[in-house]
């Protein structure tokens, strides 16, 4: 469990490095939408772990982009170096946070089958019908 400490530096990192994504760079690699969707950092708060979701219209957009931050590593440092009040400011290391895309696809595929089970006629309202006729079929 994380402690206070390496909370708020975790928040920090976050803060940091979410500003510099939208406003200090300006590679032209870099499209779609970018979020910082969570960071952790060691107990000796001398690393972090910056996890990003990148949307774009396709993996080679999302490729170029994750790339194009990664080489913007050094000047994310040293932005976070000037906002962080520390004896050390952590070492940045990036990764792709396929999480969400993953829960998105999940929810995809649960629709696709919900719609498949209504067009099939097997939803609760056309169950309740059936078992209120009379046995007879009137």
């Amino acid at each position: 469990m994380p402690t206070r400490r390496q909370e708020k530096v975790a928040r920090l990192v976050k803060e940091v490095v979410s500003d510099a994504i939208i406003s200090h760079l300006s590679d032209p690699r870099i499209t779609g939408i970018v979020s910082v969707t969570r960071v952790t950092v060691t107990p000796d708060l001398r690393n972090a772990d910056v996890y990003l979701s990148i949307f774009g219209a396709s993996d080679c957009e999302k490729d170029r982009t994750f790339e194009a931050i990664t080489h913007a590593r050094a000047r994310i440092q040293s932005l976070l170096a000037a906002a962080i009040h520390s004896k050390f400011c952590p070492v940045l290391r990036f990764h792709k946070d396929e999480q969400f895309q993953k829960m998105l696809e999940t929810m995809r595929l649960i629709d696709q089958v919900a719609g498949e089970h209504r067009d099939e006629g097997g939803g609760p309202d056309e169950q309740q019908d059936e078992s209120s006729r009379a046995p007879d079929g009137s």
